[in-house]
């Protein structure tokens, strides 16, 4: 079952095999009031403990895909369903520490229907999530 918050609490781990970690994790739900391509995505920055993982290096994963920021643009056939998540993999060589760590999300939205000097549209959303294994 998905949360209220954006960032979801289940799906905030480590990633990487143990004792190599190459990174994090970061589970999201689809934070638009309705569906869109995932080529209206321009990227997903997260912020943990105040440092800051910009968008261009992060993956974005849905289902069993995952997508460079260049090819969300090239996703136009792909959707994200008004209730699906999806998963963003921070690299970051060792992974964090186990803890609870203030999270930060700032989805880039795109809308077709919104003049360009509107654009991007970014949602953002905050939180407290726990590392359990480092």
């Amino acid at each position: 079952m998905l949360e209220r918050s954006h960032i979801q609490s289940t799906g905030f781990r480590n990633a990487g095999p143990a004792g190599a970690r190459t990174g994090f994790e970061v589970r999201l739900r689809q934070a638009n009031y309705r569906s869109s391509r995932l080529s209206l995505i321009e990227g997903v920055d997260i912020t943990v403990d105040g440092v800051l993982y910009p968008a261009e290096h992060n993956l974005f994963r849905l289902g069993e895909q995952t997508y460079t920021r260049a090819e969300l643009n090239e996703a136009t056939q792909t959707r994200l369903y008004v209730g699906d998540h999806f998963t963003v993999i921070v690299p970051k060589p060792g992974g964090l520490a186990r803890g609870v760590h203030r999270v930060e999300s700032a989805i880039h939205y795109r809308h077709p229907y919104f003049p360009p000097e509107f654009q991007p549209v970014i949602v953002r959303n905050e939180r407290h999530a726990t590392i359990i294994q480092p």
